[in-house]
């Protein structure tokens, strides 16, 4: 039972830039999904970092300061 190949699947690595013309469109949909999973995963991380950004300077506001 032993298998080659890893069970999950292996994406190949995105470069922006890269020369497009050989891809499908089998592959170009792939890539595009792929790149707008990424898109909300860094937006989401953004949210994150500027909530945590808000709560640290709210904690650090000295009193009586709006």
């Amino acid at each position: 039972m032993f298998q080659d190949e890893p069970l999950t699947s292996r994406t190949e690595a995105i470069t922006p830039g890269e020369d497009l013309s050989d891809l499908g469109v089998e592959q170009l949909t792939e890539r595009l999904e792929t790149l707008r999973q990424e898109m909300a995963r860094t937006e989401s991380a953004i949210k994150d970092k500027k909530a945590g950004l808000s709560a640290a300077e709210a904690f650090f506001r000295p009193p009586g300061a709006s």
